[in-house]
């Protein structure tokens, strides 16, 4: 795990120099500029108060008073534009970067291969590209102006500190050594600390997004207590995560002070003796002590900036732990460009497993000719969304191929075949938005006589017409405004408008009533035409027309065939028709 972590540090010092300073190089150097102007001119007042009590108010020189004025006043107004520059320079290209690295990680998360999102929360992916890179911010923003701006300030009063008194400087800096100690320390315990805090807020949104998307089902069992106790559980874990960070970082704050407070004693003690002495002015320790000022507040300055630091580099560890996460396509056997389809498909010895040792298919074969509509039959677990998926390219198979007019689905650049892929999906997944807008996501530019005959086809349009804004009306999240046959139906019209030439149908009728399914067959016998189709079906009365029927029992094909010749022989699918008809 240590490997692990210094690895990730590593290319999180990568990303953040490749990615962030690099290319905005031009811009951080006018903000360099900006910042030496800011900390310099805020060093005009120490810098002048010796000359302003020694050399103009002890000796009553008025235009001495004068000049020492005009030069602190023009200090601070230097110092008030340049940190307005600063601001909208940096903090706000800062956000501007978190915007665009939130759109890569999204664009990147969309192309992980479909066995991402099965093993992990979508409320986490979320969380992961939403949270993980607000920190960055402070690379660009305001923690890179205090780091530097810090350092310039420091170097400089620490120069007019030992121009001033050497001895009296050393003896103010001496406590700085153990500071500097501890709060090395406390910042290596920090950024686990940061990692594990976006770690543990990904799992609490995570559960938090599938407990509102599921209120029904929560509701209905009366598990709104148990849910209660399941998140307040998970936010006392960040809670605790939180307070182990604030007292590391309490604790750094208050040895600070403590070390401002012992350094400023030391001075007043010493400078107090050298001025009785008359080895130095009044003046002089006005200005030393200014200078102290300018010195330790940045030096404290820096165990904010380094937790500001530690967390942006904690998100950047897992930004690019996530980044480095393979894509579908950048798979270097993905070269060939699928053309148009004919749509003759066939499995080739395919074995399939989830987890080792757990195959869930065992070397199905079968070949399809271009038109073909395969219907996949058996009982629940036995393999058919597997295969569904198989063919649809979300999965790959472990042994064996799976072609497409000969073509390994394996070397193909997968937008090229999903172009000229329609599906139905036993998740009748919709945007919160209008009827139009869900039918639209298959084909953008598809013409409004396009649209209404996808609507027709699919009956669509016999329930819209009864709504007020017809294919204008807005059906919520996940389409919870339409029923569940409205919903089913919707999704075949957006696949009918996608013109695909191959078609996925995973329990394309399973929400329908008879009167729907009925009214969906006519639709679908206007679908499947021309197109090699597979189709998935616990209801065997949609899938009697079907060309080749394969039963599909223990992730084996144990029958294949038409209705009628299997109903003929007796076997397994004789038997699951004769149960569902009650015969």
């Amino acid at each position: 795990m240590d490997n692990q972590r210094k690895n990730l540090s590593g290319a999180s010092l990568r990303h953040a120099f490749e990615e962030i300073i690099w290319p905005r190089r031009k811009l951080i150097f006018v903000g360099l500029l900006l910042i030496v102007l800011n900390r310099v001119s805020g060093l005009v007042l120490p810098a002048s108060t010796k000359y302003l009590v020694d050399n103009a108010i002890a000796a009553g020189n008025i235009d001495a008073l004068w000049l020492i004025l005009g030069a602190v006043s023009l200090a601070v107004i230097v110092q008030a534009i340049t940190s307005y520059a600063l601001t909208m320079l940096l903090s706000v290209e800062a956000q501007h970067l978190i915007a665009n690295l939130r759109s890569q990680v999204q664009n990147h998360v969309l192309r992980l291969p479909v066995r991402i999102f099965d093993n992990t929360k979508s409320g986490e992916l979320v969380s992961r590209i939403m949270d993980d890179v607000e920190g960055v911010r402070n690379l660009v923003g305001t923690g890179l102006v205090q780091l530097v701006g810090g350092a310039i300030t420091a170097i400089v009063a620490f120069v007019f500190l030992v121009l001033i008194d050497p001895v009296m400087t050393l003896l103010a800096l001496c406590p700085l050594g153990a500071f500097a100690f501890v709060s090395f320390r406390a910042l290596k315990t920090l950024r686990p600390a940061f990692r594990e805090r976006a770690q543990i807020r990904a799992e609490v949104t995570g559960r938090l997004t599938e407990t509102l998307g599921g209120i029904r089902v929560i509701k209905g069992f009366h598990a709104i207590e148990k849910e209660g106790e399941i998140f307040h559980a998970g936010v006392l874990r960040i809670f605790e995560n939180v307070k182990r960070t604030l007292t590391t970082q309490s604790m750094l704050t208050s040895m600070g002070t403590f070390i401002l407070g012992l350094a400023s004693v030391l001075v007043m003690g010493y400078g107090g003796f050298l001025i009785v002495q008359g080895s130095l002015t009044i003046g002089e320790l006005f200005s030393f002590t200014l200078f102290l000022g300018f010195l330790l507040a940045p030096i404290i300055q820096f165990a904010n900036i380094g937790t500001q630091m530690t967390e942006a580099f904690a998100g950047l560890d897992r930004t690019s732990e996530l980044l480095s996460w393979p894509r579908e396509d950048d798979d270097p056997d993905r070269t060939v460009v699928m053309p148009e389809i004919d749509g003759h498909m066939s499995f080739e010895d395919v074995y399939f497993q989830y987890e080792a040792d757990k195959p869930v298919l065992k070397g199905i074969t079968f070949s399809a000719t271009p038109g073909t509509v395969i219907a996949l039959v058996g009982s629940s677990g036995s393999g058919k969304t597997t295969l569904a998926g198989l063919a649809a390219t979300f999965l790959e198979p472990d042994r064996g191929r799976v072609l497409v007019d000969g073509i390994d689905l394996r070397e193909v650049k997968l937008a090229s075949y999903r172009d000229q892929l329609g599906l139905v999906l036993q998740d009748d997944f919709l945007f919160d938005g209008t009827i139009r807008e869900n039918l639209l996501f298959a084909r953008p530019e598809a013409a409004e006589h396009e649209i209404q005959e996808a609507a027709e086809q699919a009956y669509v349009t016999e329930f819209t017409t009864r709504f007020p804004d017809g294919l204008n009306t807005v059906i919520g999240e996940r389409g919870v405004k339409l029923s569940g046959g409205q919903r089913q139906r919707v999704t075949i019209a957006r696949a009918i408008l996608a013109n695909p030439r191959i078609l996925l149908l995973d329990e394309a009728t399973s929400s329908l009533d008879t009167e729907s399914e009925a009214l969906i067959q006519k639709s679908l016998d206007h679908l499947l035409q021309g197109r090699t189709t597979v189709v998935i079906a616990h209801r065997l009365s949609t899938i009697q027309r079907a060309d080749l029927i394969l039963v599909i029992e223990d992730g084996e094909i144990v029958e294949h065939g038409r209705h009628d010749q299997l109903i003929d022989s007796h076997g397994r699918y004789h038997q699951l028709y004769t149960l569902q008809a009650r015969i």
